[in-house]
C-alpha cells in the first residue's frame, strides 16, 4: 500500500500559495522524514495527506485512488498541539470509546485507566498526546502522520513515544510521516528525509 501526493499545490483563497508542485510517496512499513522550518508547510501538506483539506492542484491518493470520504480513513493524523484535537467536552473514556481502541495500546502507552474519567484540559500535554496516539491507531489505519508531535514534550516522554511508535509500526507494517524541524531527530528515525 502506498500513500502519494502527486503535484500537490495549495493556497487559500485570494491567498499566496503555501505548496506548489509537491511530489511525495510514502510506502506501507517506511518511515519518511518531512524536513522544513516552521511555517514552510509541513502541516499544511499533513492536513492534504489526511484528507482534511483539499489540494487545489494535483491530487492525493491512497493505492493509486482517491482517499475515501466514508468510514475510518486508513491515513490518521496525529497533531502538535493534542488538546486541540480532543473535544474538551468529552470524558476521555468517551473519546476512546468512539475510536474501539484497543486496551492494549492503552496499557503499552502507559495510560492510566483514572485518566479515562477525566477530561482533556485535566491532563498535561504528554499524557494527551498518548491519547490521541492510541486514538489514531485504528485496526483500520495504514499510515501516520506525525506532525511535530513530540516537538513539546520533554525528552524521557519524547524517548517513551519513538520507541513505541517504533514497535508498533513494526508488529503492523505501517508507515509513518515524521514532519519536524528537528534533523538529528529525523535522522535518527526515518529511513529517507525529504526537504520541503
Amino acid at each position: 500500500m502506498s500513500l502519494e501526493a502527486r503535484q500537490v499545490s495549495f493556497s487559500y483563497r485570494r491567498g499566496k500559495p503555501i505548496l506548489q508542485t509537491i511530489n511525495l510517496t510514502l510506502e506501507a512499513g517506511e518511515w519518511v522524514g518531512l524536513a522544513a522550518p516552521s511555517g514552510r508547510g509541513k502541516t499544511t501538506l499533513c492536513r492534504l495527506l489526511a484528507g482534511y483539506e483539499r489540494p487545489t492542484g494535483g491530487e492525493i491518493l491512497l493505492d493509486g485512488r482517491p482517499l475515501p470520504d466514508r468510514g475510518v480513513c486508513p491515513v490518521q493524523m496525529i497533531w502538535q498541539h493534542p488538546e486541540t484535537a480532543l473535544d474538551p467536552r468529552l470524558r476521555l473514556r468517551d473519546t476512546m470509546r468512539e475510536t474501539g481502541v484497543e486496551d492494549r495500546l492503552l496499557h503499552a502507552l502507559n495510560i492510566e485507566p483514572a485518566w479515562l474519567d477525566r477530561y482533556p484540559l485535566e491532563l498535561s500535554g504528554g499524557e494527551l498526546q498518548r491519547f490521541c496516539i492510541a486514538r489514531a491507531l485504528h485496526p483500520q489505519t495504514r499510515f501516520l502522520l506525525c506532525d511535530e508531535i513530540t516537538a513539546m514534550l520533554d525528552l524521557i516522554t519524547q524517548a517513551q513515544i519513538w520507541r513505541f511508535l517504533q514497535e508498533e509500526a513494526g508488529r503492523r507494517g505501517l508507515g509513518l510521516l515524521v514532519a519536524s524541524h528537528n534533523g538529528a531527530l529525523l535522522e535518527r528515525l526515518c529511513t529517507r528525509i525529504v526537504p520541503l
